[in-house]
């Protein structure tokens, strides 16, 4: 568990029931803690401030060609503290959780090596690279 999921885990045993707390995973605490502060915690977004929903949505961008490079490289993810391997592990939690279902399932999952490749340079532009992509998965 990195230092971050680590001291998540803590502050989320501190104030939720046990159970509750011992039920997350250390990619799930790792989207708590980079995440949901922007996609908030059930991944429906801000569209209306230009933060795109995730739920219902997410895996279908790895149904087109770019899709996956676009999901390491936008700046929230590209940027964050996760090691490589750790933000292989949120992005495939978001993308299994997040769905929708039948494209999660059919979905390779991403790996340590493929975000290492992808991961820089950081998208500066994103809104015109989503919507492209968007084009393509209609």
């Amino acid at each position: 568990m990195s230092a971050r999921a680590g001291l998540a885990a803590l502050l989320l045993a501190a104030w939720a029931p046990p159970a509750v707390a011992a039920a997350h995973s250390p990619a799930h605490l790792d989207y708590l803690l980079q995440c949901q502060g922007c996609h908030l915690a059930d991944g429906r977004g801000a569209p209306e401030k230009g933060v795109p929903a995730l739920r219902g949505s997410v895996a279908r961008f790895l149904t087109v060609e770019g899709g996956r490079a676009y999901l390491i490289r936008v700046p929230g993810a590209s940027g964050s503290p996760l090691s490589d391997a750790e933000l292989a592990a949120v992005l495939n939690w978001i993308v299994q959780t997040f769905g929708p279902a039948e494209a999660a399932r059919a979905a390779a999952p991403f790996t340590e090596q493929e975000v290492r490749r992808f991961r820089r340079p950081p998208l500066d532009d994103v809104a015109p690279v989503r919507n492209r992509l968007l084009d393509k998965i209609r």
